[in-house]
């Protein structure tokens, strides 16, 4: 690990232990996320501290991603703090592939403000089951994009659009080319649009995504042909630039949420007496916390091997599949541990563990349930298997 790296990071967490988290009780919110004003106020006093997105540089380079997961890490150590420091999701995959792949001009009009968190973002991409849509099959896409001289016309509906109520610009992902043969494109767009109406928000279990997650209509979205993303037709290669470094994140973001819960729950059961002493001596509560520790370290090591093959420049598809998985399952099993050891007050709002809970029990669908990742790996394993012992 770098020293650049461990310096960012400490800062991030300083500001979010000595800033952040006294907010969290206090911050106004419903069931779907922080007000925008509550997130404009946590950054200006992240920018006034001079960590704002702190995973890109001042010349527009990023830290690698074994350096960003110590930094994401300390970003997560509350619901909030991706959000104070500009580090959440969508908008940190989101300027992750517009300064992969994105022209001059898409930088400047789409990327900038991301950057300096003037704005929040969405990405489009899952669509209704009941229109038959895509979710973690992404080539069942039925939102259709049409070219008619210098501009696209997209027409359909998309649903989980996560921070789309609020958001100021947004990529659009939709079918395109010829009827015979699936091929997708991206768009970058400006918020609001006439063109682009929420039907409505849903309710979800989790609560820490300003805008919460949208069900909207695309109405004849014209977009001009200068804001395709990248090169038409090859919506599918920039889902997995983006989805692989995005997963990962997701997981740097929640170990350090799931650390919090397990310090709450350390904390908790050190001066929580029962029975003529404290929980944590019970064994049955002791052993908790062990199996805590020992999952939050086996978290630590995948993230930062995953990381490191991102690093060597692979696309790290399988792999990222692979951390996903394990990191999902096994915080999850931290958060519930944490829960349970704190009895009443671990399903209460009296400390931010329910919460965490609630967020880590939905990422272990958000960005590909466990169960298609296990399935694509499995196919892969078949694959292998049949070139060598045909």
């Amino acid at each position: 690990m770098t020293k650049r790296a461990r310096a960012i990071a400490e800062r991030v967490e300083q500001f979010v232990r000595e800033q952040v988290i006294p907010m969290e009780k206090a911050a106004p919110r419903n069931s779907h996320g922080p007000d925008q004003e509550t997130v404009d106020r946590l950054r200006d006093r992240a920018r006034e501290a001079g960590i704002l997105t702190p995973h890109i540089l001042r010349d527009g380079s990023h830290l690698t991603h074994r350096e960003t997961a110590i930094v994401l890490r300390a970003s997560g150590l509350s619901p909030l703090g991706p959000l104070a420091v500009n580090t959440m999701a969508p908008d940190e995959g989101n300027m992750y592939l517009i300064g992969k792949v994105g022209t001059e001009m898409q930088k400047e009009r789409f990327l900038r403000p991301l950057v300096e968190g003037t704005t929040r973002s969405a990405f489009l991409m899952t669509e209704p089951a009941e229109d038959g849509g895509a979710g973690s099959d992404p080539s069942l896409l039925q939102t259709v994009a049409r070219q008619h001289g210098d501009s696209w016309y997209i027409n359909g509906r998309k649903t989980f659009a996560t921070g789309l109520d609020g958001a100021g610009k947004a990529i659009v992902m939709a079918r395109s080319g010829d009827d015979d043969r699936v091929t997708a494109t991206m768009f970058l767009i400006d918020l609001p649009d006439p063109a682009v109406r929420i039907e409505r928000l849903l309710d979800t279990i989790d609560s820490s995504m300003p805008g919460g997650h949208a069900v909207a209509t695309l109405d004849n979205l014209r977009v001009p042909a200068d804001q395709v993303l990248g090169a038409p037709h090859e919506g599918f290669t920039y889902a997995q630039v983006r989805l692989s470094p995005a997963r990962l994140t997701h997981c740097m973001r929640w170990l350090g949420a799931a650390t919090r819960a397990h310090e709450i729950a350390t904390d908790y059961t050190v001066r929580r007496r029962a029975f003529g002493k404290p929980l944590i001596d019970h064994e049955g509560v002791g052993f908790m916390l062990a199996d805590n520790q020992i999952d939050l370290k086996q978290c630590e090591l995948m993230i930062d091997w995953c990381a490191d093959v991102l690093d060597s420049g692979s696309m790290g598809v399988s792999e990222s599949s692979m951390a996903k998985v394990a990191v999902s399952e096994t915080l999850f099993r931290v958060a519930d541990r944490c829960v349970q050891m704190m009895g009443g007050t671990g399903v209460s709002g009296d400390t931010v563990v329910e919460q965490i809970f609630r967020e880590i029990r939905a990422f272990r669908i958000y960005d590909g349930p466990t169960e298609v990742h296990k399935w694509s790996l499995a196919k892969k394993i078949k694959k292998a298997f049949l070139e060598v012992h045909p």
